[in-house]
């Protein structure tokens, strides 16, 4: 018998197993995907927001300042890289200068430091290439940019050194309340738990259903974006928006902390859950966006386009807290934007929930709220690096050209907790097939070490999901079984 089981392995799930294993808990999480960080935790703007477009006393501006003041030190902690890069909110007339006054009035009840509005020569002081139309601006001190997907796996790495079962591709299919506490039948068999949190993104209605709930309804909003070389990079240093619609803030203009340029996304509800295909139309829109704010933008310097959900609630908001309905059932619903920003307040708060709830939990006392450092040659000396060749030549080996990355660092992806086990696996952990060539040269490399370091036949390693296989038949010719 668990005592807790988390539904949903994106960066809301994750974060909350590691918070909860600081607790002597039985704890599971469950992610029906092959990966943890398979879905919305993958593909959205990477921004840790400042917090000032969310309408005050709503739970989003709640979580969002309080996440963004956790963020530097969780980031810290899980050896995950975040910058605060400061954003603007860009204005180009006179009646988007008027929001930009309605956003400080916002930013300011919400609790947000660092807030100011700018002319539009000294927004263009301060980033040369926006827009000479560009009349005002307001500028948040306080907004960063993170790699959500390293944050949830490393997330996701130290629950699990924490004590927490991790365990992937197991699916909820429907969920019984007996004796107390739920059964969960799963493709895998069945878990029962005393209590379940449901962080299960654009499906958190659809868990919530199976559990007995119905007071929820999401819809999936479908989000395109465009990743630039590295080369675009040094265009902004801001995280750069448009003043925000109905539908969302709109077009951004962001660095990455990889160095890289993000541009989108576009905003379009869907009946589909699973639809993150691109469309040239919304990869045009974005495009246009993008360039209205950053002129001299050069789409030849796409090297790649995805598409990312947001869980949309129907009253707009994060739903957080135990069903009105069902017992001891949690939910994080609706998480879309800013749910990365506020993850860390939403994994605290829903901790504190739980323990309340339960009373009395005692401390874990082997809790160790950091990870082991991984080492990232492009991150060390020469001097560190020549050791730690002479330590482990694997790590002079080097695999993706494009990104630096050796085959150290892909075995270590690979070996430690929650590793790797697919090609989008090890891109994620470490960068390799994430440059120009978007793997051309590294991946039949990357197969070579996975084969190698899980004991797994060729034919059956995945890009990212079961039924995605790289190779058809084995090496030496022969079919696939």
């Amino acid at each position: 018998m668990r005592d807790v089981t988390i539904i949903g392995g994106g960066v809301i799930g994750c974060l909350t197993a590691r918070a909860l294993s600081q607790y002597r808990l039985d704890i599971c999480l469950l992610e029906r995907r092959h990966d943890v960080a398979s879905e919305t935790s993958k593909a959205n703007s990477a921004i840790v927001h400042a917090g000032f477009d969310a309408k005050p006393g709503t739970n989003k501006a709640k979580y969002n300042v309080r996440g963004n003041a956790m963020m530097a030190q969780v980031c810290e902690e899980l050896d995950v890289h975040f910058k605060r890069n400061g954003s603007m909110l860009l204005a180009f007339d006179a009646e988007k200068e008027a929001v930009l006054a309605e956003m400080l009035a916002r930013g300011k009840a919400n609790g947000v430091p660092g807030l100011s509005i700018l002319s539009g020569d000294e927004a263009r002081a301060l980033e040369p290439h926006i827009s000479r139309e560009v009349v005002a601006a307001l500028r948040a001190e306080s907004g960063g940019i993170v790699c959500p997907y390293m944050l949830t796996h490393s997330a996701a790495r130290n629950a699990s050194e924490n004590g927490v079962s991790i365990r992937r591709d197991v699916c909820a299919e429907s969920i019984e309340w007996q004796n107390n506490h739920f059964v969960i039948h799963t493709n895998e068999g069945d878990v029962e738990t005393r209590y379940i949190i449901n962080a299960s993104g654009v499906h958190a209605d659809d868990v919530a259903r199976m559990a007995g709930d119905n007071s929820i309804s999401i819809r999936a909003r479908r989000g395109e974006y465009l990743l630039m070389d590295k080369k675009a990079g040094g265009l902004v240093a801001h995280t750069i928006f448009q003043t925000p619609t109905k539908m969302g803030k709109g077009i951004l203009v962001t660095p990455t902390v990889d160095g890289n340029l993000l541009i989108g996304p576009n905003a379009v509800d869907s009946d589909d859950k699973t639809d993150v295909a691109t469309t040239q139309a919304g990869l045009d829109a974005v495009t246009a966006g993008a360039i209205l704010s950053v002129p001299s933008l050069n789409p030849r310097d796409v090297i790649t386009s995805f598409t990312g959900l947001r869980a949309v609630s129907d009253n707009d908001d994060f739903i957080i807290g135990f069903s009105e309905t069902v017992p001891n059932l949690l939910h994080a619903a609706g998480m879309q934007s800013p749910g990365l920003s506020a993850a860390p307040a939403v994994a605290e708060a829903l901790t504190d929930m739980l323990c309340e709830r339960i009373g009395n939990v005692a401390l874990n006392p082997n809790y160790n709220p950091r990870v082991m450092k991984s080492p990232r040659i492009l991150e060390i000396t020469p001097d560190e690096l020549h050791m730690l060749i002479q330590t482990n030549p694997a790590y002079g080996n080097i695999i993706c050209r494009c990104e630096t990355v050796s085959e150290g660092e892909i075995v270590d992806s690979i070996r430690h907790a929650v590793g790797a086990r697919d090609i989008d696996g090890v891109k994620r952990r470490t960068r390799a097939g994430m440059g120009r060539c978007q793997g051309g040269f590294c991946m039949p490399r990357v197969l070579d070490i996975l084969v190698r370091e899980t004991g797994v036949k060729y034919t059956e390693i995945v890009k990212n999901e079961n039924g995605s296989y790289i190779l058809t038949a084995d090496t030496k010719g022969g079919c696939a079984e």
